[in-house]
């Protein structure tokens, strides 16, 4: 299994040879603006929720790749509105088998709606199971109970949490929910970014390390086997 981090909350995992982009949000990056998403391929792109920050380059990689869009209902409502055709709409505790392996759809404490302020339906969670390793994506949110049921449906090879704080979790949050998840490989998403989630990386690292577990912090564009 492979992973490419494009910055703030938007990665890409191989598995299966098939590629997952998530929450795509490049070209209105500027931590992120020598990547070009026209050279970004992928079969399924997976939407946590309708923050620009989170969506904002979905329409043109959709349109271009065909790639299925795995979002809530609503956003599926929106998106198609705007020329996408391959969606699998889903909610809160729906479960879908595809080529890769599953997808289930968990609880994500957080808001969502979209910059012309429409509704942009609850936020999502995903938990992936594939036999190249089963893993989580918390998406925007706050650390929840409901993290405790993850371990029920997987044994998670690595989490990608939240950590820049103010927004989502901060990263003393996230060692819980490393914790709650039980797992202890994560990678860190959704920093640095804007001036209100900067982090200090390696107390962040360290919060981590405390109990027993190890903080990925990837570089822009940079591919790792996981």
């Amino acid at each position: 299994m492979k992973l490419t981090y494009y910055g703030h909350a938007s990665f890409l995992v191989e598995v299966k040879g098939k590629k997952i982009l998530f929450d795509p949000f490049i070209t209105q990056n500027d931590l992120a603006k020598n990547i070009d998403i026209e050279k970004i391929e992928c079969d399924y792109i997976v939407i946590s929720h309708a923050h620009s920050d989170h969506t904002g380059d979905v329409v043109a990689i959709g349109k271009r790749t065909k790639a299925t869009i795995i979002c809530a209902f609503e956003l599926y409502q929106w998106l198609s509105k705007k020329g996408l055709e391959n969606f699998r709409p889903m909610n809160t505790g729906g479960k879908w088998t595809a080529d890769f392996g599953s997808v289930k759809c968990v609880v994500a404490q957080h808001s969502s709606c979209f910059e012309d302020g429409t509704y942009g339906a609850n936020p999502l969670g995903f938990v992936f199971n594939t036999d190249e390793g089963d893993f989580y994506y918390s998406g925007d949110t706050a650390l929840t109970m409901d993290m405790q049921l993850i371990p029920k449906w997987a044994k998670l090879k690595f989490a990608v949490l939240p950590i820049g704080d103010n927004f989502t979790m901060g990263a003393d949050d996230a060692v819980m929910a490393a914790e709650f998840v039980q797992c202890n490989k994560v990678i860190g998403v959704h920093y640095d970014t804007f001036g209100y989630i900067v982090i200090n990386h390696e107390d962040a690292k360290k919060k981590f390390a405390e109990k027993g577990k190890e903080l990925i912090l990837m570089g822009i564009r940079e591919t790792i086997e996981i």
